[in-house]
């Protein structure tokens, strides 16, 4: 009787019930199990299970029972959430076709036109950041599997159903794999470069909708890896003149097949970002983003180990950024250049006109679409506007404006050199805070006044002298307090030295010298009457972006002091590629600013000529002086709010982060808090909000001396602000 419920067994399981074949290969790289360790196992070629994810053959038995068992563990721990209410997979539901990308106004070169005729945009997809980090040590980590190549998507799940981006990778068997935001999983048909850049807009539904009413849909952003790139025709690293030129050769085979196929390349080339268009047509843009980590798009000093991530895991990464930040169109810098125009847009849709069409305008409040001349003194060495000075002229504090951040640092007083430990503190998102609520220049050239009265309320440029202001007798808080002068900074100058003469600053030093409490006479000025506040809403998507990352990764707002600093030991740790995440947001708001000033680059150069930064609207160095100018004075502020309240004086400062010497080595050593939870108003606060700051670094105040000595004698500028953090040396400290 046995041998025959053996056999009914054996009967049963020859029939095990298996997932499809596309579900098959999506639990299996969802494990990061290679198809060779599948095929060991179970006493198979390797080329047997390749079949069966394909769908070719199907596993017999003795096979069939433990490869259905691997399958039923695998969906355990990787459930589909791609599943339908009945229990079928989405992948097999019948679904209404693809819609193609929502269209917008211009070619990227273009000015943007009137968005009467957009249609309204999808909702955006769900966070990435929530999804499931891959397991640590696989190889190809993966989730849910969506519509297969040619296969219609999910009904009423908009145009840019499958996220902003797609990370892309080959397999040994040059199969080409979309690893997308949610552990979303893609097949891509794509045999050529201009194919996948068709499919990329016709059938990948990938992309983003734009951030401001008047603005645009970001445009599907396709990362390669390398073998991506081998699958494609295109080189897994570039060589040296390449990597020169930041560009493939303009006769290179791939990039001749985009040009028979009709494709263009924006003047940046096929380089580790590009851009592939082709001209607007009956209204629709079509353009792809390329994004080639091993061409070094995805700088180290930005995004950390990224490039080395696997494609799941850089579709987290990048996704959780392109979700709160923007789809990044280029390194850091420029994508926060970029989200100033993504939310304050130039232009909008007129109102109809008698035949009912709508035209393009200017959208008050923004910078407008055509550049604006700086005034001679904001202009950088070389502009244009300066091309009648002599070729080797040094412009000095009366010619130039110099609005730059702190690279201040003093002796040691004895009485510091008593205390056991320094301590670094470091404001958070600092130039994003100073850019909140800036009143800027618009759209109109600078207006030159002689001899003006200083308004604190009109931004621009001032000739004032304010070499007699003393810093041992300022206004803080209404009331005169008595300082020690030398051991403070001065807040008109980058080095912290007093000037020593009439000299060139933004609104924001001049309006600080009146707060100060004293008089101010400017020579002459250049003022630009209509302003606004352009970046208060790149500040506050910036802003959020960092705050809800840092919540992810443990660090909320509203904690108490010593709870912040708990929670912020070891936060990175947490969660490494959320980590990743917040240094590319910081970097995003430094490099946003920094391009606002954009120098020439690449030879044949000459000063006096022009270069391509200058035909932005965005190429605005007044801007960039007035963000620079509020985070130095914000800085210098809270710094004579702590002296004025404790007798606590900085030894160092450089940018956003004051050393300053303690007994103890914690920041709540340097900065008084009451039992609740409160310290001096006005000065610096612990906490993850922009503007608050956080715990750099302790070393020892022997350490310190040795470090002033030992950069004094090599003739090295000694801020202990630069080394506090590691307390070494490195060559990217030092300029090397």
């Amino acid at each position: 009787m046995s041998e025959l419920f053996d056999a009914i067994d054996a009967l049963v399981a020859s029939r095990s019930p298996l997932p499809p074949p596309a579900e098959r290969k999506r639990l299996r790289q969802a494990h990061g199990l290679t198809l060779e360790e599948v095929a060991t196992t179970l006493d198979v070629r390797r080329a047997t299970v390749g079949a069966w994810e394909s769908g070719k053959t199907e596993p017999r038995p003795p096979q069939r029972e433990p490869y259905a068992h691997l399958l039923k563990q695998l969906a355990r721990l990787y459930p589909s959430p791609t599943t339908t209410e009945g229990g079928t997979p989405a992948i097999l539901a019948a679904t209404a076709p693809a819609a193609p990308p929502a269209p917008a106004e211009a070619e990227p070169s273009a000015p943007a036109a009137a968005n009467a005729s957009v249609p309204a945009p999808a909702a955006a997809p769900p966070s990435p950041a929530a999804a499931p980090r891959p397991a640590l040590g696989s190889r190809r980590p993966g989730a849910p599997r969506a519509a297969a190549a040619h296969s219609p998507a999910p009904a009423g799940s908009g145009a840019y159903a499958h996220g902003p981006l797609l990370v892309l990778d080959a397999d040994d068997e040059q199969q080409v794999t979309g690893y997308g935001t949610g552990g979303l999983l893609l097949d891509v048909p794509a045999r050529s470069l201009p194919a996948l850049v068709e499919w990329a807009l016709s059938e990948a539904r990938v992309g983003a909708t734009k951030l401001h009413a008047s603005g645009k849909d970001a445009d599907p952003l396709l990362v390669l890896t390398a073998a991506a790139c081998g699958r494609y025709g295109l080189p897994a690293t570039l060589s040296d003149e390449e990597r020169s030129a930041g560009r493939l050769p303009a006769d290179h085979k791939a990039i001749k097949l985009l040009e028979r196929a009709g494709w263009k390349l924006t003047r940046r080339g096929l380089g580790p970002w590009a851009r592939i268009y082709r001209p607007v047509t009956g209204g629709r843009r079509q353009c792809v983003q390329l994004c080639i980590p091993s061409w070094n798009a995805l700088d180290d000093r930005a995004w950390g180990h990224a490039a080395k991530l696997e494609p799941a895991e850089l579709a987290r990464v990048l996704g959780v950024y392109a979700h709160r930040v923007m789809t990044p169109v280029g390194s850091t810098a420029v994508s926060g250049l970029e989200l100033m125009t993504a939310l304050n847009p130039p232009t909008r849709a007129s109102e109809p006109d008698q035949d009912g069409k709508r035209h393009s305008e200017h959208r008050p409040g923004s910078l407008g679409k055509e550049p604006v001349d700086p005034a001679p003194c904001e202009a950088i060495d070389g502009h244009p506007v300066l091309a009648h000075l002599p070729r080797f002229h040094i412009r000095g504090p009366q010619e130039r404006l110099f609005e730059e951040a702190y690279d201040w640092a003093r002796d040691l007083t004895d009485a510091e050199c008593m205390q056991p430990h320094l301590v670094g503190i470091d404001v958070n998102l600092a130039f994003g805070a100073a850019a909140n609520g800036a009143v800027v220049g618009l759209d109109a050239p600078p207006e030159h006044v002689t001899r003006p009265v200083f308004d604190p309320a009109v931004p621009g440029s001032w000739l004032v002298d304010l070499s007699h202001v003393d810093l041992s007798q300022v206004k803080v808080a209404k009331q005169w307090r008595d300082l020690e002068g030398g051991l403070l900074p001065s807040p008109f100058t980058p080095t912290g030295e007093q000037p020593e003469g009439p000299a060139w600053y933004a609104t924001p030093t001049v309006a600080y010298a009146v707060e100060l409490g004293y008089d101010v006479t400017p020579v002459e000025a250049w003022v630009r009457p209509r302003s606004g506040r352009f970046l208060d809403g790149w500040y506050k998507r910036l802003r959020d972006a960092y705050v809800a990352t840092m919540a992810d990764l443990g660090v909320a707002e509203k904690l108490s002091p010593g709870g912040f600093l708990e929670a912020m030991d070891g936060y990175k740790g947490r969660d490494p590629e959320l980590g990743i995440v917040v240094d590319a947001v910081k970097m995003t708001v430094k490099g946003g600013i920094g391009k606002l000033q954009e120098k020439a680059r690449g030879g044949g150069w000459v000063p006096g000529q022009a270069w391509p930064a200058l035909a932005r609207p965005t190429w605005r160095p007044d801007i960039r002086a007035a963000v620079i100018s509020r985070a130095r004075i914000n800085m210098h502020r809270k710094m004579i709010a702590l002296a004025a309240a404790t007798g606590r004086y900085p030894v160092a400062v450089l940018s956003d982060c004051a050393v300053y010497t303690a007994d103890g080595p914690s920041p709540l050593d340097v900065l008084p808090y009451d039992k609740d939870g409160k310290t001096v108003p006005g000065s610096f606060r612990l906490g993850v909000s922009p503007g608050m700051v956080k715990h750099e670094g302790t070393q020892d105040v022997l350490w310190g001396v040795g470090m002033l000595e030992q950069l004094g004698a090599e003739g090295r500028v000694a801020n202990l602000a630069r080394y506090i953090k590691t307390g070494e040396v490195t060559a990217r400290d030092t300029g090397e």
